[in-house]
């Protein structure tokens, strides 16, 4: 098990660059606040809202689940990730819908976003090209366009800021503008811990990859702040290093899958969990969480600790981000894997062409 020290021994298994992706992933929070800023609407057009619903999939939705683990404490109407052809049967004319689909020929998306138009809802399109732009211009739509060449998991960026700005500009959420670039600055700062040149013993992104290196990793969250996290780092996990990864959240997995731990011993060698933590965890969860601990460490599973850092809310939730990816990508080098292409979705895809 090796990891290069350089960027230039990772070229051959990273030809597209995502190791640049992710290390850069501040500027291009800086871009996409750019394109938020000059985001237009009539605000009249967007009165009498009584619900938000975020249409989308994969790396294009979870932006929608980070923006309403963020605001879950402070929006006063409801917001709804939609992951399916059909929306919600409560959307109707008062609800907002946010069409996020970074390619625009999403096929679940475009099909919600059909729904949607067929309810007239107020609807609102981020994407950088495809059907959706095209519909959402022929309609009139306000469009957000992005920048292309990005796989829709690198371009979180994309995906989380607007959405996030388009909530202030219609008075949802006080101007989040301030805890955005104060979020891009703490990113900046930390990077460099998690860069290439960094050594294993004060790289805890590459000391992390280390231990997941052949193991299956189920992640755990509080069902607050991290449990979007957890969502995108199972989906790194598995899309960028080609690894299966779950994860769950307390205190719902203690009703249910915690039993299953009685009967691990065939596969408890390939296991280990992660406990996504973060300071504002509800006390009876952080007690949950040291129980629960006891019970796996019983099965002879290592359960490995991962705390957000920062001093504000936005920060906490991408510090965990930033670590996850960072670690995504250098168990995508131990796989001796191209973290890019996702050649089994592609397959999906085609033939549901047929």
């Amino acid at each position: 098990m090796n990891l290069p020290e350089s960027i230039e021994n990772m070229g051959t298994l990273d030809p597209q660059g995502m190791y640049d992706k992710i290390y850069r992933f501040p500027e291009q929070l800086e871009e996409a606040l750019a394109i938020a800023q000059n985001i237009k609407f009539d605000k009249r057009r967007y009165t009498g809202i009584k619900n938000i619903i975020v249409a989308g999939m994969g790396g294009s939705a979870i932006g929608g689940d980070l923006v309403r683990s963020y605001l879950a404490a402070v929006l006063k109407i409801p917001i709804f990730i939609c992951r399916h052809y059909r929306l919600p049967h409560f959307v109707s004319v008062g609800s907002l819908v946010i069409v996020s689909s970074y390619s625009g020929n999403t096929e679940e998306t475009l099909a919600a976003m059909n729904d949607a138009i067929g309810r007239k809802s107020k609807i609102i399109c981020i994407t950088s090209n495809g059907k959706a732009a095209e519909i959402a211009k022929k309609k009139k739509y306000p469009l957000i366009t992005l920048p292309k060449g990005y796989p829709p998991r690198a371009a979180l960026g994309f995906s989380f800021v607007p959405l996030l700005m388009i909530l202030g500009k219609l008075g949802f959420i006080r101007d989040p503008e301030k805890d955005i670039k104060e979020l891009i600055l703490g990113l900046k700062a930390y990077r460099d811990r998690y860069a290439v040149e960094t050594g294993v013993d004060k790289n805890p992104a590459k000391a992390l990859a280390l231990r997941l290196y052949q193991k299956i990793p189920i992640i755990y969250s509080g069902p607050e702040l991290t449990d979007a996290v957890a969502t995108r780092w199972k989906g790194q996990i598995c899309e960028n290093a080609k690894s299966l990864a779950f994860n769950n959240q307390f205190a719902e997995f203690n009703h249910n899958e915690l039993v299953g731990w009685n009967q691990i011993e065939p596969y408890r060698d390939k296991l280990v969990v992660i406990y996504l933590r973060d300071s504002d965890d509800h006390e009876r969860i952080k007690m949950r969480m040291e129980i629960v601990r006891k019970i796996i460490e019983k099965q002879n599973v290592p359960i490995i600790d991962v705390f957000s850092n920062g001093n504000f809310t936005l920060g906490r939730i991408f510090s965990l981000i930033q670590l996850g990816d960072f670690t995504s990508y250098y168990l995508a080098i131990l796989n001796d894997v191209d973290p890019t292409p996702v050649a089994v979705i592609d397959f999906l895809k085609s033939e549901l062409d047929q």
